[in-house]
């Protein structure tokens, strides 16, 4: 596998009773990237994200990650290797403060994961790191509320920051910005753009609009298939792409830009 390759799946399938939900799916994320997976709803996109974070095991086929077959590891081992799916580990806290969220996500470098019982006192030390997170993903002055008060597209900042503080290689996003409304979706789609500055995303991602204008490249995934890859301008004028998306989905193909 060439370096440049962060991830890699061979011929991908996994089967639920006899139904096919993801069907020889071959995708290479390349280092640096942000890579969309997108498609109708059914396509099999949740599954492969299943698949590739290991809550499902593969029929058959192969996953790599830095060259290494990662297939029948768990998800506990991927993600210290730095593979880090964004609700893996942002399960928030509704109760805590933001900044408390963040300082559970580095946790980690102090070899105390889950050690919730310790001392406030050991947690000060990844105060600062904790409120530099904060200030990449625009949440400083929220750092003292608490996270349930937080409005929605301000709690996925917040998820964001939860997964930067796991120091992830590889970043899996699930529909970064569903539900969310015209304003909140340019502030995510931002962020994303931000930090995927020195680490790869892969993003699941149902809003044209976002993929096209931040993705490197985009995978199409139909019927559990990869039908279309490349970068927008190429994806956006396929003609089974345009065809998988029909109604109102091709009109919002054809008008994002």
């Amino acid at each position: 596998m060439s370096n440049d390759i962060i991830l890699e799946t061979k011929d991908l399938v996994k089967e639920f009773k006899g139904f096919v939900a993801v069907s020889n799916v071959n995708l290479k994320v390349k280092r640096g990237h942000i890579h969309a997976l997108i498609g109708p709803n059914g396509a099999g996109k949740t599954t492969v994200f299943n698949l590739l974070t290991k809550f499902l095991i593969p029929t058959s086929g192969q996953i790599l990650y830095n060259g290494e077959d990662i297939t029948r590891q768990k998800s506990a081992q991927i993600a210290r290797k730095g593979v880090i799916r964004s609700f893996q580990i942002s399960a928030t806290f509704p109760h805590l403060s933001v900044l408390e969220n963040v300082r559970i996500g580095l946790q980690r470098e102090l070899g105390t994961s889950f050690h919730f019982w310790r001392s406030e006192a050991s947690l000060e030390s990844l105060t600062p790191k904790a409120m530099e997170l904060l200030e990449t993903v625009g949440l400083t002055e929220f750092a003292h509320h608490t996270t349930v008060e937080l409005p929605y597209g301000r709690k996925r900042a917040l998820e964001i920051a939860t997964t930067l503080a796991m120091d992830p290689q590889l970043m899996l996003l699930d529909e970064p910005t569903q539900g969310m409304g015209h304003e909140d979706v340019d502030r995510v789609t931002q962020l994303i753009k931000k930090v995927s500055a020195n680490r790869t995303v892969l993003m699941v991602e149902h809003n044209m609009n976002v993929v096209s204008r931040i993705a490197d490249t985009i995978s199409v995934l139909q019927r559990g298939q990869i039908i279309a890859e490349g970068p927008y301008e190429v994806v956006s004028k396929d003609p089974q792409v345009l065809e998988a998306y029909m109604g109102s989905s091709e009109a919002e193909l054809q008008g994002a830009h």
